[in-house]
């Protein structure tokens, strides 16, 4: 009598299977859930400054919008390359993100050619999470209470007054030579090593004016001791209700506001980023996020898609490069 195989043998359908559970693993392993695990936050610049403060407001309701912590980590250095770098040299799985600003993915790009990432090309930008106003400030013994005035005294004596910043090739610098190219001016420019120094040669007139973010300089006009005249801003400020924006005054080319992003490395996947500015743009509506923001001197983000922050790093890295070349600034 002749036996017919009704199929495979034991061993033979254990292959099989166990080929089959093989091949399906990488597909299950692409299906578990994002987020899974913690979220490392890089902050690349030391703890109490402006980008880990924003950092620091963001992070609790994202991580409960996520359903998962968000751990800072501050990796301060080099102007925000050190931060970066590990970012972008980071597992592209969502687990690993950074505070971007103008600072680490404007400046510093434009000012030094050892940084080791692309601002653009490295990274897969997110969402903003705040924007920053900026301010033209004097010394409140400049003769000039306005605008208008201010520029006339500049033309009048050009290349006499001086105005401060953070540092060569620092957002402070790049402002205020593009407020001279815009408007024609001269004025010598006078670096010093940080927010803290600047103010003091404000207050003291070693320096005449600045061109930076609001924040540290408006104690000072509240009180008297410096005096704004023009903000960077989508309208005036309910802090300063008399000081026009530079696009009131005709110049909407100096009325861009410094931001503060969110970023991911690049190759990270378009459902992961997704994910992550859906969360963003939940936790930027929330009630009491504009109120945290306004305290840390900062406004909500402007509701961009990935590809628009995207092209907006671009347009101004263009910007800022061809004022570069053309007022000859060069790296300390």
């Amino acid at each position: 009598m002749k036996h017919h195989p009704q199929g495979p043998s034991l061993t033979r359908r254990s292959l099989i299977a166990a080929g089959l559970g093989a091949a399906l693993l990488p597909l299950a392993a692409r299906a578990t859930p994002y987020p899974s695990r913690p979220i490392t936050l890089v902050v690349p610049f030391p703890a109490g400054g402006s980008v880990d403060l924003i950092g620091r407001i963001y992070a609790e309701s994202l991580g409960k919008a996520l359903g998962t912590a968000i751990v800072i980590e501050n990796r301060d250095g080099a102007g925000g390359a050190i931060g970066s770098k590990r970012v972008a040299r980071a597992n592209p799985d969502g687990y690993t993100l950074v505070a971007s600003s103008q600072s680490s993915h404007l400046a510093n790009p434009l000012m030094r050619n050892d940084l080791g990432y692309d601002p653009i090309k490295d990274f897969a930008s997110i969402s903003q999470l705040s924007r920053t106003p900026n301010v033209l400030v004097t010394n409140a013994d400049v003769p000039a209470a306005t605008f208008a005035a201010f520029v006339a005294l500049l033309k009048a004596r050009p290349d006499e007054l001086h105005f401060a910043t953070a540092g060569i090739g620092s957002m402070g610098q790049l402002n205020a030579e593009l407020f001279k190219n815009t408007l024609q001016l001269q004025a010598v420019h006078v670096p010093y090593r940080g927010g803290s120094p600047l103010i003091n040669a404000l207050l003291s007139n070693q320096a005449q004016f600045a061109l930076d973010n609001l924040a540290p300089f408006l104690p000072h006009i509240q009180v008297g001791k410096m005096r704004a005249l023009a903000v960077a801003a989508p309208k005036r400020l309910a802090a300063l209700p008399d000081v026009p924006t530079f696009a009131e005054l005709g110049y909407p080319v100096l009325n861009s506001m410094s931001w503060i992003g969110l970023a991911a490395p690049a190759g990270t996947p378009a459902d992961i980023i997704e994910t992550l500015l859906a969360a963003v743009r939940a936790v930027a509506g929330q009630d009491g996020m504009a109120q945290s923001l306004e305290k840390a001197g900062a406004l909500p983000p402007e509701e961009q898609t990935p590809q628009q922050f995207t092209a907006m790093m671009s347009e101004r890295l263009a910007l800022y490069k061809d004022l570069i070349d053309r007022a000859g600034i060069r790296p300390e």
